[in-house]
């Protein structure tokens, strides 16, 4: 099976991010890595970060330039076959 990449940006999104990522834990297909780039986000983004860290692959919380500034941060931290982009708030359609 191929490796998916979950990208997700996030600024001051906590709910949003929170949302997200319990999205992404409910999946049945396990063959991700989790991706999340936050841009400094000064609410409780980065608890909720820490509450997911063990289905995150990578994280960082940095200023950054806009969008997609922070997109191609992802994309460089990237190692699967495919890329996905889930912004904060965003979640699957269902858990398959």
């Amino acid at each position: 099976m191929s490796l998916v990449s979950i990208i997700t940006i996030n600024y001051n999104n906590a709910k949003g991010l929170e949302t997200t990522l319990v999205s992404v834990h409910n999946q049945k297909n396990k063959e991700y890595e989790l991706i999340i780039i936050d841009g400094e986000s000064t609410d409780d983004s980065l608890s909720v970060i820490d509450k997911y860290q063990s289905i995150i692959a990578y994280s960082c919380s940095e200023k950054d330039n806009g969008v997609y500034d922070a997109m191609n941060k992802g994309i460089k931290k990237a190692t699967g076959d495919f890329l996905i982009f889930m912004n904060s708030g965003d979640s699957f359609y269902d858990n398959n």
